[in-house]
């Protein structure tokens, strides 16, 4: 069978040698226009004026378009119809869209854009949360609260209480490939538009609307982007609806690609978040009651902001049975850049304030954090004594869980108990390096909260030749999705995976997709091709059955045959023989996600179809002079379901994991007084580098089944591993204690500079 195996990535030669053609590499027609935006200069003011006389007549720029130039809808966003394209009379972030240039190269384009002159009145700009705070500015009337039981009163009757807060820094996207977009006028206004998005339809939607046509004539193609994170999931529509408006009006081609600057100064970031807690535990370590506070930094426009907060409520509890909980969230406005969707969309922030209370908690009674979580953890699902201990704040029952078996299994296999008692002796007699060592565990929610995008569509075509064309509303971007699917197809006919065709992903073909996010791209699209797949699998056997008067359950698919009793035909054979007899060979599938509810006002119901689950087990070491610090060795046990291809899933854990380590230790986000973001480039903004990998990395799948009726009983692996990089920062917070009575009170990011805050705050009695 094709699934299971670990095969390379579809394109994985192509990408080594360098052939991979993604949206910049399209041969594009002559006569092909560039784009670029002039951008606001300034984080919040009046804008009164525009003078682009010196950019009309600079060389190479054949138009310029300001908002009233835009023929219909001035909107870009995802939802909120609250994202101009190009800004109107109000300037609301530094890097903002005011003009838009058209010139005959790239580099004209960016240069006209930089004489463009403006006459604004600057106003009074929001950066923080507590500015945002102060002046009531939000995105919903008030905070949105979930929870259950008796806070205040288990809190006052809890035995030991700890309160404290945790910041948490954004996080930049930094796909390989930046933003980019191509648009093709073509006939009776039709508009063909080759985006790197993660979201076709949502570009389809957006352009149809900015030029006047239905979505018909809007075709979007994307055969894969370069990285996308998230970032790729809305905030591609401002490339696309500005090609395609420009292409209208000029009747050539026309292309935008931001240079890296650009794309880290328009668009958003991951949302930084402060939250506060307070938490009553006793003497075990058993946590009686929780109020937690959500404070979320949105930036200057809606975007996704509400689902994100909204996940990161719903993830509050991570791993861990909470009896009375309070769960408040606060969706900020501020002058920043619109925050957006980045891989886990709200997850890893409400984890990571979990995970905070729980090394709290460990903290005020002198034992290893370990101990506390395991007190604390969801009832595995083969001995649930208590139901009481399985459902979630918002009252979905946990019926999957095992992670007290992964944390046995991956404590067993790495010697965490011997390491710790080596590490605590270490530490008593090395005053200048101390090392520290945690395991953090992952829960993570799989299905979209706005339960109608979890819907999948696909095609599928079997030529007479017994090739197989497959394609799909998901998106490549580096995950191996197509390779996942393409294994499906070959499984369900039997054939070997070099005989599927996997086409980019074509709204013509497959219309009304979701975005690929949410974990969800295997899920979905395999159990659509699956269903396509069957269709047609089934008229086949339908035929062949009749010819040779047997029964359909007699025509067998294996091996690249078709083998009914003792006749057999090679596929190509079987493929021409229906074709003959006029059996259709091709067919669409579709799928829905089942027995998911969800409503988010009251914060109650089941939102996620399962959960994936993983444990990560961090050793580091920090030089308590500098804040330096290296990642020495990370164990991983990471929860695939039945893998459906096992080399792709452990690529994707490795990087999730450092991703996510990125994101809590070197991944700082700076903007000055006035807004302007500092850290624009790679010599400033630091992600992980190939030598800040751990030394030691061992990563393993938990050999299991998905108790969900998945494709193949495979389990998600796109975000769930990010958060598997939280065990990094908790490593290092272990370490920073070893340097003082009292609790380090680390904050994310764990540079090295914040390291050596915390190492006074823990000396300091």
């Amino acid at each position: 069978m094709s699934v299971a195996k670990p095969l390379p990535h579809d394109a994985a030669a192509l990408h080594v040698s360098g052939q991979a053609r993604y949206v910049d590499d399209i041969p594009t027609p002559s006569g092909t226009l560039h784009l670029a935006f002039g951008t606001s200069p300034v984080a919040c003011g009046t804008l009164n004026e525009i003078d682009l006389d010196a950019v009309r007549s600079a060389p190479g720029v054949v138009d310029v378009l300001v908002a009233a130039d835009l023929p219909h809808e001035n909107d870009v966003s995802p939802s909120a119809h609250d994202e101009p394209l190009l800004a109107m009379d109000t300037l609301a972030y530094v890097g903002q869209p005011i003009c838009l240039i058209v010139a005959t190269s790239h580099g004209a384009a960016r240069a006209a854009a930089r004489i463009a002159k403006y006459n604004i009145s600057e106003g009074a700009p929001i950066f923080t949360i507590e500015d945002a705070l102060a002046a009531n500015a939000r995105f919903e009337d008030g905070p949105r609260v979930y929870g259950r039981g008796d806070v205040s009163g288990a809190l006052e009757s809890s035995p030991q209480t700890v309160s404290g807060t945790i910041h948490l820094g954004g996080q930049e996207h930094f796909y390989l490939e930046g933003q980019a977009t191509l648009a093709l006028p073509g006939e009776d206004g039709d508009m063909l538009v080759h985006s790197s998005t993660q979201h076709p339809t949502e570009i389809q939607h957006k352009v149809a609307h900015a030029i006047g046509k239905p979505m018909n004539a809007v075709r979007v193609e994307i055969r894969r982007m370069g990285g996308g994170f998230g970032g790729k999931e809305s905030q591609g529509n401002a490339l696309a609806v500005a090609c395609a408006i420009s292409a209208m009006r000029t009747g050539h081609p026309c292309k935008m690609r931001y240079d890296r600057d650009d794309d880290m100064i328009i668009t958003g970031k991951r949302h930084d978040f402060r939250i506060d807690y307070t938490c009553g535990f006793d003497a075990d370590g058993t946590i009686t009651a929780l109020n937690v506070v959500h404070y979320t930094r949105c930036g200057w426009a809606q975007d996704l902001s509400l689902p994100v907060a909204d996940r990161a409520m719903l993830h509050a509890d991570n791993a861990y049975f909470l009896p009375n909980v309070r769960i408040e969230s606060h969706r900020l406005k501020t002058n920043t850049q619109s925050a957006t969707a980045f891989r886990g969309f709200g997850g890893p922030q409400g984890m990571m304030g979990m995970e905070r209370i729980v090394d709290h908690v460990a903290h005020a009674l002198g034992v290893d954090p370990l101990a506390v979580r395991r007190q604390n953890y969801y009832a595995s699902s083969g001995s649930i004594s208590d139901q009481n201990k399985q459902d979630t704040p918002y009252g979905q029952i946990v019926e999957d869980a095992i992670i007290e078996e992964l944390s046995a299994e991956v404590c067993a296999s790495c010697d965490y108990d011997v390491r710790r008692a080596e590490i605590s002796a270490w530490n008593v007699a090395n005053p200048i390096i101390k090392r520290g060592i945690a395991l953090t565990p992952v829960k993570f929610g799989i299905s979209f909260t706005l339960t109608h995008l979890n819907q999948a569509g696909a095609l599928v075509h079997v030529y007479q030749d017994g090739s197989i064309h497959l394609n799909h509303g998901g998106t490549e971007m580096g995950q191996g999705l197509f390779q996942k699917v393409a294994q499906v197809a070959a499984a369900r006919f039997g054939v070997p995976v070099d005989m599927i065709k996997i086409t980019a992903t074509d709204t013509a073909k497959v219309p009304n997709t979701s975005a690929t996010a949410a974990s969800s791209g295997s899920d979905l699209n395999g159990m659509a091709v699956k269903a396509a797949c069957d269709t047609i699998r089934e008229r086949m056997s339908e035929h062949f059955a009749a010819l040779h008067e047997c029964s359909i359950s007699d025509v067998k698919f294996a091996h690249g045959q078709v083998r009914i009793n003792d006749h057999i035909y090679s596929f190509a054979e079987a493929a021409m023989a229906a074709y003959q007899a006029r059996v259709s060979l091709s067919a669409t599938g579709f799928y829905k996600t089942p027995d998911i509810e969800w409503d988010r006002i009251a914060g109650k119901g089941r939102p996620f179809f399962y959960f994936a689950y993983g444990v990560a087990v961090t050793e580091v070491a920090v030089d308590t002079l500098t804040g330096e610090n290296r990642i020495l060795r990370a164990d991983i046990l990471h929860d695939a379901g039945f893998s459906l291809n096992p080399a792709l899933d452990v690529g994707q854990i490795e990087g999730g994991y450092v991703q996510g380590a990125g994101w809590l230790t070197t991944e700082e986000l700076v903007w000055d007084d006035k807004g302007r973001l500092h850290t624009h480039a790679p010599s400033t903004y630091k992600i992980p580098a190939c030598g800040d990998r751990p030394d030691v990395f061992n990563v393993a799948l938990w050999e299991g089944e998905n108790r969900a009726d998945t494709i193949y009983k495979s389990k998600a692996v796109g975000e769930p591993p990010f958060m598997l990089g939280m065990s990094a920062f908790f490593a290092l917070s272990d370490a920073v204690s070893a340097c003082g009575p009292a609790y380090a009170d680390l904050q994310a990011p764990a540079t090295a500079e914040e390291i050596l805050k915390a190492i006074g705050r823990a000396r300091d009695v």
